[in-house]
């Protein structure tokens, strides 16, 4: 990076109220999702008995938000973002209420499973869309709320409660499908989402700050593109990122780990789902006091090597704790890829262009979460459960083995 990072205190951006509002809000929200995911999973499992039907989910979510993630961008960046990010969250309340009806007893009994599997992969669809503008409106408006002094700092803590959050909806959401069923798990969840969005209102108005909202959408659009692509540091995390999430996907099946393979249960089925959190969140919390100095490059590609390996472990083992201790420390080594990248974004990006980057990033990064779950549920269907999830692991130390030769310049990367 051209000019010197450095954080003053590791509380420096949570001293910034609004900055604290959005923190909580975002955390709020984030459970919810979590905990909605979680119950989408393991509903469709149990509804369809096909671990392919867990990958179509993921692809439900991953084509509109795919398809929308550019426009979604020029939209942001020329608008206020705060009446987005609200209404965002008020249709993602919308969407629960829907999968609420679609749970109840009264649907169970006039329809047929797979109807009911299809209203489910409806409704997701609808989140993709909603998903490609609210996930990159919040971190376009954290670089609103905190000077650019603090920026590292925010990005840090910013990831670190969605970790948190990710921890507690994963885990959470087992547990409720347990002990209240779908359907006062999705109750639990609206109200999340409704507290969110009481929180959040408290943000100050956060007006356009691209000059050039008058210029056409395909060239606003291919602005951002430009700008992502000629940053090569940006452009080889991403890229890393996206390949290693798309083959190392393991969690899209710990729905069928926990109940066929490991057979622990939906309390079982909850804390694997939430072991790689917990890994990430430690090691989100150290970055937060001991951030990366030197070698970032360097680093985040042996991290996503050990991310690889972990991947293999959980394939290969038949032992509830051996699983949960391979998807933590998963966890823990993606941490070290998240944080790089961010800070990358946050600190190379101009604030007029904020919102076309990050919908980019969502594009290649967020999305490719969906998309691995689809990869993961038809090899899965191909190979088989656990040769499909080792074939992923391998896959991710080769494409590390590629980037390390063909991509010198992420290597050496230093900020």
């Amino acid at each position: 990076m051209a000019e010197e990072i450095t954080t003053r205190s590791p509380l420096e951006a949570v001293k910034i109220a609004e900055f604290r509002n959005l923190l909580i809000g975002r955390f709020t929200f984030i459970i919810g999702l979590r905990m909605m995911s979680t119950l989408v999973g393991w509903w469709i499992y149990n509804l369809t008995n096909a671990p392919f039907a867990i990958g179509v989910v993921g692809l439900s979510e991953f084509l509109p938000a795919v398809s929308f993630a550019l426009y979604a961008g020029h939209v942001i960046d020329i608008s206020e973002k705060r009446k987005l990010l609200l209404r965002g969250v008020s249709l993602y309340f919308a969407a629960v209420l829907c999968l609420l009806l679609l749970s109840t007893g009264f649907t169970a009994q006039h329809l047929h499973n797979h109807v009911i599997a299809l209203g489910i992969y409806f409704v997701i669809f609808c989140t993709g869309i909603i998903r490609a503008f609210t996930g990159p409106v919040f971190n376009v408006v954290l670089a609103q709320v905190v000077p650019r002094s603090a920026l590292q700092n925010a990005t840090t803590w910013n990831q670190g409660a969605w970790l948190s959050a990710s921890v507690s909806g994963h885990a959470l959401g087992g547990f409720l499908i347990a002990a209240l069923g779908n359907t006062g798990t999705l109750i639990v969840i609206a109200s999340l989402l409704l507290l969110a969005l009481f929180v959040l209102i408290r943000l100050k108005h956060k007006p356009a700050l691209n000059e050039r909202s008058s210029a056409k959408t395909w060239d606003s659009v291919k602005e951002g593109l430009r700008f992502v692509f000629r940053t090569k540091e940006l452009l080889g995390a991403i890229s890393l990122d996206l390949f290693a999430v798309l083959f190392g996907g393991a969690v899209a099946m710990v729905p069928v780990y926990a109940r066929d393979i490991l057979k622990v249960g939906p309390q079982g089925f909850g804390l694997l789902n939430g072991a790689s959190d917990i890994g990430s969140i430690c090691i989100v919390v150290f970055l937060t006091f001991f951030p990366i100095r030197r070698h970032q490059g360097k680093k985040l590609l042996l991290a996503v090597a050990g991310f690889g390996t972990c991947i293999i472990i959980f394939g290969l083992s038949r032992v509830f704790w051996l699983s949960f201790g391979a998807l933590m420390i998963s966890g823990m080594l993606d941490a070290v890829s998240v944080v790089t990248r961010g800070t990358i974004m946050q600190l190379k990006t101009p604030d007029n262009m904020r919102g076309r980057v990050m919908s980019v990033n969502s594009m290649f990064i967020n999305s490719s979460n969906e998309l691995g779950q689809f990869e993961s549920g038809l090899a899965a269907k191909l190979l088989g459960v656990s040769p499909s999830v080792i074939f992923g692991g391998c896959m991710t130390w080769l494409v590390v083995v590629i980037t390390w030769f063909k991509a010198p310049s992420l290597r050496k990367m230093e900020y």
